[in-house]
């Protein structure tokens, strides 16, 4: 029999679980699959399954060999983990490189802390760098929509497509290619190469309605960090519209909507409070634009949400609500 823990006054009671909220997510990142299917067809859906596949294969032995425990597969976690670094490569991704991403993963990001709950990083976004900064080419190669390429397919010149933003970062360097640029449109419906789930932003503004409505989420972080984006990149376009792309060309580009909305609201890695929320959304914003447009890599999004993360404790430390029943200072 279990030891009864009873905890101090006042009590809330809820019918969220973790389990519910898990698969909430994945419901939410349907519209997305699907359009990466559409897209990119066959390759988008191994990556995918394959993914998810070694994510929970992962979680459950190191679970049974390592931390000699029952594996919680069932919660949904390790699934979530899966899609979205499956979501965050390119369609004709190795398949041996994806295991070793969800090795990293679920291994380090994930079980190395204790698992759920313990992690300071967002482990989809764990393996997704090891991977970035371990096979460079393999992680910048991109099909162009519609080829419908696996990993079986030999990659040329023929079928790959520079990215958004690398023709960005090039219009920063001081090439005139800011007019190879796709429309706002066309990125905002997909036409644009990219990784599997990062290119169809009104895919990924569906599943925003839907985590909003089944209050998975709150709007708090996404809103906070693609309004923050969208400034900044408005002010360098209206002071070098030569060099810089319009600020909606800049946020329907690369990761940015799939980080918002799916990866810097993870529960575990985020700030608890709605105004500690903001700050860090605000901040990943911030050194987005600057990594975008001054650092090595074309794509921002995933290193300023981790460097966040490292900083979610200290936000909560110094940002928290009032206690129930206290009276606020300025209220004193």
């Amino acid at each position: 029999m279990g030891n009864l823990i009873v905890s101090l006054s006042p009590h809330a009671h809820s019918n969220d679980t973790v389990k519910k909220n898990m698969y909430g997510v994945v419901i939410a990142l349907l519209p997305a699959l699907l359009a990466s299917f559409y897209f990119f067809g066959l390759g988008s859906l191994i990556v995918c399954l394959v993914s998810v596949a070694a994510c929970l294969f992962f979680e459950w032995a190191i679970c049974k060999g390592f931390l000699k425990r029952e594996p919680s597969l069932l919660d949904g976690s390790a699934l979530v983990t899966g899609l979205l670094l499956g979501m965050n490569l390119p369609s004709n991704f190795p398949i041996w490189m994806i295991i070793v991403g969800a090795l990293v993963a679920i291994g380090v990001g994930k079980m190395t802390f204790g698992g759920l709950g313990q992690n300071p990083f967002n482990p989809a976004l764990v393996g997704r760098c090891f991977l970035l900064v371990s096979f460079p080419t393999a992680m910048t190669t991109w099909p162009k929509a519609g080829l419908n390429m696996t990993f079986l397919d030999e990659v040329t010149d023929a079928n790959t497509m520079a990215t958004p933003l690398s023709i960005m970062q090039r219009a920063i360097k001081g090439e005139d290619v800011i007019d190879q640029l796709p429309s706002a449109w066309d990125m905002f419906l997909g036409n644009t190469p990219g990784a599997v789930g990062e290119m169809c932003a009104i895919a990924l503004l569906i599943g925003l309605c839907y985590m909003l409505w089944k209050k998975i989420i709150t709007w708090h972080i996404p809103v906070s960090i693609i309004g923050t984006v969208f400034v900044i990149a408005g002010l360098l376009y209206l002071a070098d519209c030569k060099t810089f792309a319009d600020p909606f060309q800049v946020i329907f580009s690369g990761g940015l909507m799939l980080g918002a909305i799916f990866m810097a609201t993870d529960y575990v890695t985020s700030p608890m409070t709605h105004k500690g929320q903001i700050i860090y959304g605000v901040s990943i914003g911030v050194m987005t634009i600057i990594i975008r447009n001054w650092g090595a890599y074309p794509e921002g999004m995933s290193f300023a949400i981790l460097i966040m993360n490292a900083f979610t404790p200290l936000i909560n430390m110094y940002i928290k609500p009032t206690r129930f029943g206290e009276v606020p200072a300025n209220n004193k």
